[in-house]
């Protein structure tokens, strides 16, 4: 049964934005999030209904990019009127009735059903993933990929972590509410906070007070897992523009010392920036420009939290279009730089001090098996914890942790 009829005078100049982001992921190799956050800043008059239709649409189809082409019957291509058969196909399995225009006359309702059913049956194309992909998630992790490529292609859940440096969790709810944004507690992690509905909450007064940060439940999870401790000196030695950074520096509740580093600058920038706004006093940002940076740190941190670079598999779900860039040439890349990282960096850890191995990946071989690697290379270090967070199961990003001690 069909919905109403498609309002395509409403929505097709949001739909050619929608194309135009398109254009710059597949085209011109932007992320997802950035190409989305350009026809946004374009378009600052937008709703936030006009801003959710595309954002929403926009990440649909590249979540089922694979699946649609092989309904069509065509090779992937970014020419408008291709472009517009694509939406009208996934507007049909979304039930919503076609208008008679001229813009769909390729896409004929009960073909497109009968042929979803056909593919459907064939996971790769299901859940719209690569071919080799799919292979290498069977091969990995087994019988357990089906469901975890499932979770995988689902849209992922707006999650908020309370900056404790500030307020609470009551109190962020209070406030938040009150300008019209509705949140839930989570059990599964502490401080966070999980949007029924998508809003913009970058717009909000609590946000540009510092009281909160956008990032996922399984994300939240690391901070907690490094148990620290107000008064300890860690280093977060892969920080990014300092997600984690800030989180665990609420937790030292901005007591001791937390060296965030990386090797490119506009991500400090990026975190000092973020810092200030959360009030996370305790961090200083440091350029790993030479080796010289870490060996320096000899012995030095209570715990190292290493969130290396990966493939990304564990949040295709906010992240779907790394589906079409990775490949496993760079996977294998991504592989080699862990372990040097790993390898390297750990010097930086004192006796009696803690590593964090972290990686937002749901392979066996960028997680438990480069730290086996380096247990059997470096005995001055002890497995002491390994934790795998599923998107299957905790229903978030796919991540790996292990903490390793060192007792030597």
């Amino acid at each position: 049964m069909y919905r109403k009829e498609f309002n395509i005078k409403k929505y097709r100049p949001l739909i050619e934005q929608i194309f135009d982001a398109l254009e710059l992921v597949f085209t011109h190799g932007k992320m997802a999030d950035q190409a989305l956050e350009t026809v946004m800043k374009k378009n600052k008059k937008w709703t936030v209904y006009d801003r959710s239709f595309v954002a929403e649409t926009f990440y649909e189809l590249i979540r089922n990019w694979r699946f649609l082409w092989t309904i069509t019957g065509r090779e992937p291509d970014i020419k408008r009127h291709f472009l517009w058969e694509i939406l009208g196909t996934q507007l049909v399995l979304k039930e919503e009735k076609l208008p008679g225009v001229y813009l769909f006359k390729n896409v004929i309702p009960h073909k497109i059903e009968e042929k979803a059913e056909k593919y459907k049956k064939v996971r790769a194309l299901r859940e719209s993933v690569p071919d080799w992909l799919d292979k290498l998630g069977e091969k990995e992790i087994g019988k357990g990929w089906t469901s975890i490529l499932a979770a995988l292609n689902k849209p992922p859940k707006l999650i908020l972590r309370t900056n404790t440096l500030k307020t609470n969790t009551e109190i962020l709810q209070q406030k938040l509410k009150e300008e019209g944004v509705e949140t839930e507690k989570l059990e599964f992690v502490s401080d966070a906070l999980e949007l029924p509905f998508n809003r913009n909450v970058f717009r909000t007064i609590p946000f540009h007070d510092g009281w909160f940060e956008v990032q996922d439940a399984a994300s939240q999870v690391v901070a907690h897992y490094m148990d620290v401790q107000p008064g300890m000196r860690v280093v977060d030695a892969c920080a990014g523009a300092g997600g984690k950074s800030l989180h665990i520096a609420a937790l030292m509740k901005n007591k001791g010392k937390l060296l965030a580093m990386d090797n490119k600058e506009w991500k400090l920038k990026e975190l000092n920036r973020r810092a200030a706004r959360a009030g996370a006093g305790v961090i200083e940002t440091r350029l790993i420009d030479s080796s010289k940076v870490f060996k320096r740190l000899e012995g030095s941190a209570d715990r190292l939290l290493l969130d290396v670079p990966c493939s990304g598999t564990g949040v295709l779900r906010r992240n779907p279009d790394i589906k079409w860039k990775l490949q496993q040439e760079e996977l294998d890349r991504l592989k080699i730089i862990q372990a040097e990282i790993i390898d390297e960096y750990c010097i930086m850890t004192k006796v009696g001090g803690k590593m964090i191995y972290v990686t937002c990946s749901i392979l066996p071989s960028e997680g438990e098996e480069q730290v086996a690697a380096f247990i059997k290379k470096h005995s001055e270090f002890k497995l002491l914890d390994q934790l795998r967070l599923n998107p299957d199961k905790e229903g978030y990003d796919g991540f790996y942790l292990a903490m390793m001690e060192r007792i030597s």
